[in-house]
This record gives C-alpha cells, structure tokens and sequence, in this order.
C-alpha cells in the first residue's frame, strides 16, 4: 500500500496517488446500475384512438414543358411554338395561380431556349418551376 514508507528518514509528500478506493467505489456503482436499469423499462401500455379520413387527393394542375435538341417546344406532349408559349403561360396562371410547370430540356439544346422559355413563364405568372432529369 502507499501509505508510507518504511524508511526512517526525513518524509516526503507522496508523489503517487492512491486510486484504489476510487477503483473500488466506481466498480460497485456499475454493479448498482447494472441491477437497477432493468427495473426502471417498464412500460405503461396506452390506448390511442383510430382515426379514419380520406386521402387528399387535390394536386395541382402541371405543364409538362419538353424542350428536344432541335429546339422544338412541346406543351404536354403537344408541339407548340415560340411565340404562342407566353400566352399559354398567362392562360394556365389565370385559371390556377398553383400551376407547376415541369421542364425538361435535352442536354444538347442551346440555353437560351431554354431561358426564354424560363423568362416567358416567370413573366406570366408561374411562380412553380421543376426541372424533370432522365437517370
């Protein structure tokens, strides 16, 4: 033990400490624990009521806007030109205000159909854009 020495001369402050009764201490709380933990998991068992409601099925309506690597404009799979492009946009967003528009481009057409098919859409009133990609 390091309680002291056996040596009769001057004393010196001990320069370890004893951890032994700390070892001892922890030890027998782990025990304690161990014991206790599985009487405090009990459950209390609850009856919750069941409830029963119809789906929502209110989705709002969505353009489907293809652009292929021509250029060419199609509105749900119907072709479409350039120039009649913002009066369908104005058209859809005076009958529902919560339109989507899905856009999707191919990779090889140029950006600025693309940004003016963007433009025309932000400017009458589409305020929901998704950009549909192929894996």
């Amino acid at each position: 033990m390091a309680f002291g020495s056996f040596n009769q001369g001057p004393s010196a402050p001990m320069a370890e400490p004893n951890t032994t009764p700390l070892v001892d201490v922890m030890l027998v709380l782990l025990v304690v624990f161990i014991i206790t933990t599985p009487l405090l998991t009990n459950a209390v068992k609850v009856d919750l009521p069941q409830a029963q409601a119809a789906q929502h099925q209110d989705k709002p309506e969505q353009i489907r806007l293809v652009i292929d690597a021509s250029g060419k404009l199609f509105w749900n799979d119907q072709p479409v030109a350039e120039a009649a492009l913002a009066q369908r946009f104005q058209a859809a967003a005076s009958a529902n205000p919560d339109v989507e528009l899905h856009l999707s481009a191919d990779k090889a057409v140029r950006y600025e159909i693309v940004a003016k098919a963007l433009a025309a859409a932000q400017q009458n009133g589409i305020a929901k854009l998704g950009f549909v990609t192929t894996p």
